[in-house]
């Protein structure tokens, strides 16, 4: 819930040096709900960008939510297929995070917990945000302070999470497939846009971790 309060005030912050309203601001947290596509949303409203080629970047970004939706499936087989549409609709990378390192260590997952996890971390979002566009002005170049890499910042937490669950037999395993995604990253970058090489070399790298897994 820390985690969620400083990247959505960031947000907000970011948000209004980017020439949006506190209300556009609250319908980008409540209906796109997603930290990484907001902050480029915010990136490409403010150099003018196409509608098109935001709906496209927005939905490349977040198409990785499919994979992570996928990793979540064996611990919510026996729920129910409405709870499980509403699992689906508010994961997140923190909370998947949370969620996935949850699973790892206790091998099952509580569906009441989950909506707990995904709506208290949703209304949270939407509220810090607001309160970020609110005292935006009072910050006109977010970036002095660090706030445009609050995101980041909680993804490397996220990562060093991961590694708290993994057995010490497989931790090179891992090493080699975040080597991986990195060689693949940046030599499909020489054929096609960053956001889509990002996407395709995670999942080169996840079809090899299975490989390896099995």
């Amino acid at each position: 819930m820390l985690g969620y309060f400083s990247v959505a005030l960031a947000f907000g912050i970011v948000g209004i040096s980017s020439g949006l309203s506190i209300l556009e601001i609250a319908l980008l947290s409540i209906f796109v709900y997603a930290g990484a596509a907001q902050f480029i949303i915010c990136a490409l409203v403010a150099i003018h960008s196409p509608i098109s080629a935001i709906l496209l970047t927005v939905f490349f970004v977040n198409s990785r939510m499919f994979l992570q939706s996928l990793a979540l499936v064996p611990a919510f087989k026996g729920n129910g297929f409405w709870s499980n549409i509403g699992i689906g609709t508010l994961v997140t990378d923190e909370s998947f995070g949370v969620a996935i390192t949850k699973y790892a260590k206790e091998k099952s997952l509580n569906a009441t917990w989950m909506h707990g996890l995904n709506i208290s971390a949703y209304l949270l979002w939407i509220v810090t945000s607001i309160i970020g566009g609110l005292v935006g002005n009072l910050i006109p170049k977010p970036e002095m302070f660090g706030l445009d890499y609050a995101l980041t910042a909680m993804f490397i937490f996220l990562l060093i999470a991961q590694f708290e669950t993994i057995h010490k037999s497989k931790v090179l395993v891992y090493l080699y497939l975040i080597l991986l995604t990195i060689v693949c990253m940046l030599i499909l970058t020489l054929f096609m846009p960053t956001y889509l090489s990002i996407i395709v070399s995670t999942i080169i790298a996840s079809v090899v971790g299975v490989v390896f897994d099995k």
